[in-house]
Protein backbone atom coordinates (compact mmCIF):
# COMPACT_ATOMS: atom_id res chain seq x y z
CA UNK A 1 0.00 0.00 0.00
CA UNK A 2 2.80 2.33 0.70
CA UNK A 3 4.38 1.77 -3.01
CA UNK A 4 1.17 2.75 -3.91
CA UNK A 5 0.95 5.92 -2.32
CA UNK A 6 4.25 6.96 -3.05
CA UNK A 7 4.03 6.09 -7.18
CA UNK A 8 3.56 9.89 -9.01
CA UNK A 9 0.92 9.66 -11.13
CA UNK A 10 0.87 12.20 -14.23
CA UNK A 11 -1.92 13.34 -15.93
CA UNK A 12 -2.98 13.92 -19.88
CA UNK A 13 -4.66 16.96 -20.36
CA UNK A 14 -4.16 17.60 -23.81
CA UNK A 15 -7.83 15.98 -25.21
CA UNK A 16 -10.77 17.72 -26.36
CA UNK A 17 -14.24 16.42 -25.94
CA UNK A 18 -12.99 12.90 -24.98
CA UNK A 19 -16.39 12.70 -23.00
CA UNK A 20 -18.13 13.26 -26.15
CA UNK A 21 -16.10 11.78 -28.88
CA UNK A 22 -14.26 8.85 -27.63
CA UNK A 23 -15.16 6.26 -29.75
CA UNK A 24 -14.90 8.89 -32.69
CA UNK A 25 -11.20 8.93 -31.82
CA UNK A 26 -10.61 5.22 -31.17
CA UNK A 27 -11.85 3.88 -34.05
CA UNK A 28 -10.12 6.86 -36.18
CA UNK A 29 -6.81 6.18 -34.56
CA UNK A 30 -7.42 2.19 -34.40
CA UNK A 31 -7.95 2.44 -38.09
CA UNK A 32 -4.75 4.59 -38.55
CA UNK A 33 -2.57 2.54 -36.43
CA UNK A 34 -3.47 -1.01 -38.67
CA UNK A 35 -2.73 1.15 -41.28
CA UNK A 36 0.48 2.11 -40.64
CA UNK A 37 1.36 -1.27 -39.71
CA UNK A 38 0.11 -2.80 -42.83
CA UNK A 39 2.03 -0.66 -44.85
CA UNK A 40 4.97 -0.19 -43.09
CA UNK A 41 5.34 -4.63 -42.72
CA UNK A 42 4.37 -4.65 -46.60
CA UNK A 43 6.85 -2.41 -48.01
CA UNK A 44 9.69 -4.56 -45.20
CA UNK A 45 8.24 -8.03 -46.03
CA UNK A 46 8.73 -7.15 -50.06
CA UNK A 47 12.67 -6.56 -49.55
CA UNK A 48 13.31 -9.64 -47.16
CA UNK A 49 11.25 -11.97 -49.79
CA UNK A 50 13.08 -10.63 -52.93
CA UNK A 51 16.31 -10.70 -53.13
CA UNK A 52 17.22 -8.21 -55.91
CA UNK A 53 16.38 -5.83 -53.15
CA UNK A 54 18.96 -7.15 -50.74
CA UNK A 55 21.32 -3.79 -51.24
CA UNK A 56 22.22 -1.54 -48.94
CA UNK A 57 19.87 1.12 -50.07
CA UNK A 58 16.86 -1.49 -49.65
CA UNK A 59 18.12 -2.59 -46.48
CA UNK A 60 18.11 0.86 -45.08
CA UNK A 61 14.67 1.76 -46.57
CA UNK A 62 13.38 -1.22 -44.47
CA UNK A 63 15.46 0.31 -41.16
CA UNK A 64 13.94 2.99 -41.28
CA UNK A 65 10.35 1.68 -41.66
CA UNK A 66 10.70 -0.84 -38.89
CA UNK A 67 12.02 2.46 -36.86
CA UNK A 68 8.61 4.03 -38.09
CA UNK A 69 6.59 1.03 -36.95
CA UNK A 70 8.53 0.87 -33.48
CA UNK A 71 8.07 4.57 -33.11
CA UNK A 72 4.11 3.90 -33.48
CA UNK A 73 4.10 1.30 -31.48
CA UNK A 74 5.41 3.54 -28.29
CA UNK A 75 2.84 6.19 -28.63
CA UNK A 76 -0.33 4.63 -30.45
CA UNK A 77 -1.21 1.63 -27.81
CA UNK A 78 -1.01 4.08 -24.45
CA UNK A 79 -3.09 6.74 -26.52
CA UNK A 80 -6.36 3.75 -27.77
CA UNK A 81 -5.97 2.52 -24.27
CA UNK A 82 -6.65 6.40 -22.90
CA UNK A 83 -9.47 6.97 -25.42
CA UNK A 84 -11.35 4.21 -23.53
CA UNK A 85 -10.07 4.69 -19.89
CA UNK A 86 -11.98 7.60 -17.82
CA UNK A 87 -9.16 8.74 -16.91
CA UNK A 88 -5.84 9.55 -18.51
CA UNK A 89 -2.85 8.97 -16.56
CA UNK A 90 0.49 7.31 -16.20
CA UNK A 91 3.63 7.17 -14.13
CA UNK A 92 6.43 9.55 -14.15
CA UNK A 93 8.66 6.66 -14.94
CA UNK A 94 6.40 5.28 -17.55
CA UNK A 95 6.50 8.50 -19.18
CA UNK A 96 10.01 8.53 -19.01
CA UNK A 97 10.76 5.61 -20.65
CA UNK A 98 8.03 6.47 -23.33
CA UNK A 99 9.16 10.04 -24.12
CA UNK A 100 13.19 8.20 -24.39
CA UNK A 101 11.58 5.56 -26.81
CA UNK A 102 10.04 8.81 -28.72
CA UNK A 103 13.32 10.29 -29.26
CA UNK A 104 15.19 7.49 -29.83
CA UNK A 105 13.51 6.14 -32.82
CA UNK A 106 12.88 9.99 -34.26
CA UNK A 107 16.48 10.91 -33.60
CA UNK A 108 17.72 7.84 -34.89
CA UNK A 109 15.79 8.26 -38.30
CA UNK A 110 18.26 11.20 -39.23
CA UNK A 111 21.14 8.89 -38.85
CA UNK A 112 19.40 6.01 -40.52
CA UNK A 113 18.93 8.97 -43.82
CA UNK A 114 22.73 9.77 -43.37
CA UNK A 115 23.86 6.43 -43.76
CA UNK A 116 21.47 6.49 -46.91
CA UNK A 117 22.87 9.92 -48.24
CA UNK A 118 26.14 8.38 -48.13
CA UNK A 119 25.07 5.20 -50.03
CA UNK A 120 23.55 7.37 -52.66
CA UNK A 121 26.65 9.49 -52.80
CA UNK A 122 29.05 6.00 -52.81
CA UNK A 123 26.83 5.01 -55.66
CA UNK A 124 26.48 7.90 -58.14
CA UNK A 125 29.69 9.46 -57.62
CA UNK A 126 31.52 6.51 -56.89
CA UNK A 127 30.17 3.65 -58.88
CA UNK A 128 33.26 1.35 -59.57
CA UNK A 129 33.89 1.04 -55.56
CA UNK A 130 30.29 1.09 -54.89
CA UNK A 131 30.84 -2.71 -54.10
CA UNK A 132 34.40 -1.86 -51.68
CA UNK A 133 32.88 0.44 -49.54
CA UNK A 134 29.09 -0.30 -49.15
CA UNK A 135 30.06 -4.16 -48.11
CA UNK A 136 28.00 -6.29 -45.63
CA UNK A 137 30.26 -5.35 -43.00
CA UNK A 138 30.04 -1.89 -43.23
CA UNK A 139 25.75 -1.69 -43.47
CA UNK A 140 25.51 -3.79 -39.99
CA UNK A 141 27.77 -0.91 -38.88
CA UNK A 142 25.69 2.24 -39.39
CA UNK A 143 22.45 -0.10 -38.41
CA UNK A 144 23.85 -0.87 -35.32
CA UNK A 145 24.92 2.86 -35.28
CA UNK A 146 21.51 4.50 -36.39
CA UNK A 147 19.86 3.03 -33.16
CA UNK A 148 22.86 2.94 -30.60
CA UNK A 149 23.91 6.39 -30.78
CA UNK A 150 21.00 7.83 -30.04
CA UNK A 151 19.62 5.27 -27.37
CA UNK A 152 23.37 5.92 -25.30
CA UNK A 153 22.71 9.54 -25.18
CA UNK A 154 19.19 9.40 -24.42
CA UNK A 155 19.81 7.13 -21.30
CA UNK A 156 21.98 9.81 -19.81
CA UNK A 157 19.00 13.00 -20.70
CA UNK A 158 16.75 10.01 -18.69
CA UNK A 159 19.50 9.85 -15.52
CA UNK A 160 19.37 13.47 -15.44
CA UNK A 161 15.16 13.60 -15.46
CA UNK A 162 15.33 10.84 -13.06
CA UNK A 163 17.17 12.83 -10.64
CA UNK A 164 15.13 15.95 -10.48
CA UNK A 165 11.89 16.09 -8.44
CA UNK A 166 8.51 16.20 -10.14
CA UNK A 167 6.21 19.30 -8.87
CA UNK A 168 3.68 19.44 -11.40
CA UNK A 169 1.62 16.48 -12.50
CA UNK A 170 -0.80 17.96 -15.54
CA UNK A 171 0.30 17.31 -18.79
CA UNK A 172 -0.37 19.24 -21.71
CA UNK A 173 -0.29 16.71 -24.05
CA UNK A 174 -1.47 13.30 -25.17
CA UNK A 175 1.60 11.30 -24.96
CA UNK A 176 5.12 11.96 -23.04
CA UNK A 177 7.81 14.85 -25.77
CA UNK A 178 10.02 17.48 -24.34
CA UNK A 179 7.09 19.17 -22.56
CA UNK A 180 7.85 16.84 -19.68
CA UNK A 181 10.18 19.59 -18.66
CA UNK A 182 7.34 21.50 -17.31
CA UNK A 183 6.31 18.96 -14.67
CA UNK A 184 10.02 19.65 -13.30
CA UNK A 185 10.10 21.50 -10.04
CA UNK A 186 13.60 23.13 -11.28
CA UNK A 187 14.23 22.96 -14.68
CA UNK A 188 18.55 22.82 -14.36
CA UNK A 189 21.46 24.23 -16.53
CA UNK A 190 22.90 20.72 -17.31
CA UNK A 191 19.02 19.69 -18.67
CA UNK A 192 19.04 22.40 -20.62
CA UNK A 193 23.08 22.15 -22.23
CA UNK A 194 23.06 18.86 -22.26
CA UNK A 195 19.02 19.04 -24.53
CA UNK A 196 20.83 21.57 -26.94
CA UNK A 197 24.04 19.16 -27.09
CA UNK A 198 21.54 16.14 -28.14
CA UNK A 199 20.20 18.67 -30.46
CA UNK A 200 22.64 19.72 -32.22
CA UNK A 201 24.45 16.51 -32.41
CA UNK A 202 21.32 14.38 -33.33
CA UNK A 203 19.15 16.74 -35.73
CA UNK A 204 20.96 19.69 -36.77
CA UNK A 205 24.90 17.69 -37.69
CA UNK A 206 23.09 14.53 -39.62
CA UNK A 207 20.94 17.13 -41.26
CA UNK A 208 23.86 19.52 -42.51
CA UNK A 209 25.69 16.23 -43.70
CA UNK A 210 22.78 14.74 -45.53
CA UNK A 211 22.33 18.40 -47.25
CA UNK A 212 25.84 18.63 -48.15
CA UNK A 213 25.80 15.21 -49.25
CA UNK A 214 22.82 15.69 -51.57
CA UNK A 215 24.50 18.73 -53.29
CA UNK A 216 27.62 17.25 -54.16
CA UNK A 217 25.26 14.24 -55.79
CA UNK A 218 22.97 16.95 -57.53
CA UNK A 219 25.79 19.09 -58.81
CA UNK A 220 28.04 16.03 -60.20
CA UNK A 221 24.65 14.44 -61.63
CA UNK A 222 24.13 17.71 -63.63
CA UNK A 223 27.56 17.50 -65.19
CA UNK A 224 27.22 13.75 -66.09
CA UNK A 225 25.17 12.17 -68.60
CA UNK A 226 21.30 11.76 -68.42
CA UNK A 227 21.58 8.28 -67.12
CA UNK A 228 23.40 9.64 -64.05
CA UNK A 229 21.12 12.27 -63.79
CA UNK A 230 17.77 9.69 -64.18
CA UNK A 231 19.53 7.57 -61.99
CA UNK A 232 20.04 10.25 -59.08
CA UNK A 233 16.88 11.81 -59.39
CA UNK A 234 15.20 7.99 -58.91
CA UNK A 235 16.71 7.53 -55.88
CA UNK A 236 17.82 10.33 -54.00
CA UNK A 237 14.03 12.13 -54.53
CA UNK A 238 12.16 9.69 -51.89
CA UNK A 239 15.14 10.48 -49.51
CA UNK A 240 14.59 13.88 -49.85
CA UNK A 241 10.82 14.17 -49.42
CA UNK A 242 11.12 11.83 -46.12
CA UNK A 243 13.99 14.63 -45.09
CA UNK A 244 11.08 16.73 -45.74
CA UNK A 245 8.56 14.90 -43.45
CA UNK A 246 10.72 14.77 -40.78
CA UNK A 247 12.05 17.91 -40.60
CA UNK A 248 8.40 19.24 -40.10
CA UNK A 249 8.04 16.75 -37.86
CA UNK A 250 11.25 17.63 -35.41
CA UNK A 251 10.14 21.76 -35.95
CA UNK A 252 6.71 20.23 -34.54
CA UNK A 253 8.53 18.76 -31.52
CA UNK A 254 11.07 21.47 -30.88
CA UNK A 255 9.34 24.87 -31.59
CA UNK A 256 5.47 24.42 -31.06
CA UNK A 257 6.00 21.75 -28.06
CA UNK A 258 7.73 24.85 -26.59
CA UNK A 259 5.50 27.76 -27.39
CA UNK A 260 2.77 24.73 -25.63
CA UNK A 261 1.43 27.73 -23.75
CA UNK A 262 0.26 29.88 -26.22
CA UNK A 263 -1.53 27.28 -28.50
CA UNK A 264 -5.47 26.84 -27.64
CA UNK A 265 -6.26 23.10 -26.21
CA UNK A 266 -7.96 22.64 -29.88
CA UNK A 267 -4.86 23.59 -32.10
CA UNK A 268 -2.13 21.82 -29.69
CA UNK A 269 -4.61 18.59 -30.11
CA UNK A 270 -4.82 19.27 -33.90
CA UNK A 271 -0.88 19.41 -34.75
CA UNK A 272 -0.33 16.43 -32.39
CA UNK A 273 -2.65 13.92 -34.14
CA UNK A 274 -1.32 15.33 -36.99
CA UNK A 275 2.15 14.46 -36.69
CA UNK A 276 1.68 11.64 -35.18
CA UNK A 277 -0.64 10.24 -38.48
CA UNK A 278 1.63 11.61 -41.23
CA UNK A 279 5.41 10.59 -39.39
CA UNK A 280 4.92 6.94 -39.71
CA UNK A 281 2.26 6.98 -42.78
CA UNK A 282 3.96 8.67 -45.20
CA UNK A 283 7.31 7.10 -45.71
CA UNK A 284 5.74 3.23 -46.96
CA UNK A 285 3.78 5.87 -49.21
CA UNK A 286 6.65 7.52 -50.33
CA UNK A 287 8.85 4.12 -50.87
CA UNK A 288 6.31 2.52 -52.39
CA UNK A 289 5.45 4.82 -55.00
CA UNK A 290 8.71 6.44 -55.94
CA UNK A 291 11.41 4.07 -56.11
CA UNK A 292 10.83 2.00 -58.89
CA UNK A 293 11.96 -1.70 -57.90
CA UNK A 294 9.61 -2.36 -54.65
CA UNK A 295 7.06 0.12 -56.99
CA UNK A 296 7.25 -3.12 -59.32
CA UNK A 297 7.00 -5.89 -56.39
CA UNK A 298 4.13 -3.70 -55.22
CA UNK A 299 1.90 -3.71 -58.52
CA UNK A 300 2.69 -7.43 -58.49
CA UNK A 301 1.48 -8.20 -55.22
CA UNK A 302 -1.70 -5.95 -55.72
CA UNK A 303 -2.70 -7.60 -58.55
CA UNK A 304 -2.36 -11.28 -57.37
CA UNK A 305 -4.47 -10.24 -54.22
CA UNK A 306 -7.28 -8.94 -56.61
CA UNK A 307 -6.79 -11.82 -58.66
CA UNK A 308 -7.73 -14.15 -55.64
Amino acid sequence: MDGELNVTYITFDGYVELQKYRYVYFVIMFTIFMLIICCNSTIVCLIVIHKNLHEPMYIFIAALLINSLLYSITIYPKLLIDFLSETQITTFPKCLFQGSMYYVLATSEFLLLSAMAYDRHVSICKPLQYPTIMRGETVKVFLVLAWLIPACELAVSAVLYANIKVCHFSFKGLFCNTSLYTLLCVRTVALSIYGVFMLLNMVFLPMLFIIFTYTRIFIISFRSCKTVRTKAAQTCLPHLLVLINLSCFISYDVIVVRLVSDLPKLARFILTLQIIVYHPLLNPFIYGLKMREISKHLKRLLFRVKSH
